[in-house]
């Protein structure tokens, strides 16, 4: 599937027909391998001179706007499918793959009433894109929300002894509480592991003998026991720090730990609901707001080629999807089917070594109407 096409309209000197049939011919006898397709527009209102300039100017922006749009949609697509693991689907406009819909595009008279007036039309598509956008922003959001609480926990739960959540590293063997005697965990340098068991009993009085155990080590540090008088605790961590040893605070309770790995398991299952729907919106959106983009080519495709060409309206409008290396060719095909009075004027300063540029501020300085529409 091609990437990028060109939307272009070709002024009609004697029938559309016959214009066709010679550009078809051009294509396939000088650049055979770029695809030509017929863009078929419906006879939209004209409207006032005045209308039309107004509206020219912002067609630029408003086709950037929705590009971009459908850009965002298609990345936050690959990401999802990337993080599901599920194979990437292609993208469809009710069914039909995108380029296929470009390519064959048929205007939805049912949505947009051929009889409005022009303006009326974009303003209605941008409103849709619009609405689409931020609706996305929301939905993202909140999945964002979802997959922030779950890499906090994972964090906390994968982090160095130091900082992560000790709850599921220790066993209620492990804790001795009573009226006199309390536990700490000590996290202890790996380095300092012999210092630890040589000492721990000497950092303050009330320290029950060999009652130090590890219960896990990572790659910095180990995480011991040790069981003293409660009353001797708070200078116990003083000695401790002092030594380089940290001892946390930490209160066995299998209610809150059950609590916590309800609460993980439903962050869970909530950021997958959250994302398989978020998916299926995307997937439905991308389709609307492609269809929009695509009803907003064929307005400015219109547009701009009574601007360029006048009154009564006549021209071509075609979709094409050239190489890289087969643009030139392209060009000068299409170029040779203007009226070439004064096709130096349209000529880029490259073209014609420094003469007479074409439009001011227009990209495509050609004599025929073109623009791009970039599907990635």
């Amino acid at each position: 599937m091609a990437t990028r096409y060109w939307v272009v309209s070709l002024p009609v000197q004697n029938s559309a027909s016959s214009l066709w049939n010679n550009l078809q011919d051009q294509i396939s006898k000088h650049s055979f391998d770029t695809p030509l397709y017929r863009f078929n527009i419906p006879n939209l209102r004209v409207g006032t001179l005045d209308s039309l300039l107004s509206l020219s100017d912002d067609l630029l922006k408003s086709n950037s706007f929705m590009e971009g749009v459908s850009h965002k949609i298609r990345r936050q697509i690959e990401e999802l499918e990337r993080v599901s693991g599920v194979e990437s689907s292609a993208l469809t406009v009710d069914g039909v793959p995108v380029d296929s819909y470009l390519t064959r595009f048929v205007w939805d008279e049912a949505k947009y009433p051929t009889m409005s007036p022009l303006r009326e039309i974009v303003d209605g598509i941008h409103g849709q894109v619009a609405k689409i956008e931020d609706d996305l922003k929301v939905r993202v959001a909140e999945y964002n929300n979802i997959r922030s609480q779950l890499n906090a926990i994972n964090r906390k739960q994968s982090g160095s002894l130091a900082v992560r959540d000790l709850s599921n590293l220790v066993k209620p063997e492990d804790i001795i509480i009573s009226e006199h005697l309390v536990t700490l965990l000590a996290v202890v340098p790996k380095y300092s592991q012999k210092d630890w068991l040589s000492s721990y009993e000497t950092l303050t009085n009330y320290v029950v003998p060999r009652s130090t155990k590890k219960l896990h080590e990572d790659n910095d540090y180990a995480l011991y026991t040790v069981t003293l008088f409660g009353r001797v605790a708070d200078n116990f961590r003083t000695s401790a720090r002092e030594k380089g040893f940290q001892i946390r605070d930490f209160e066995y309770s299998p209610e809150a730990q059950e609590s916590r790995k309800t609460e993980l398991e439903k962050l869970v299952q909530d950021q997958e609901s959250l994302r398989s729907s978020l998916l299926q919106w995307c997937y439905t959106s991308y389709g609307e707001v492609f269809s929009s983009w695509m009803h907003f080519c064929a307005v400015r495709i219109f547009a701009e080629s009574i601007l360029r060409y006048g009154l009564p309206p006549s021209f071509l409008a075609c979709v094409l999807a050239p190489t890289v290396k087969g643009e030139k060719k392209v060009r000068s095909i299409l170029e040779g089917l203007c009226d070439s009075t004064n096709s130096t004027f349209w000529k880029t300063e490259d073209e014609v070594g420094g003469g007479m540029a074409g439009l001011a501020g227009d990209v495509d300085a050609h004599p025929y109407v073109c623009f791009t529409i970039n599907l990635v």
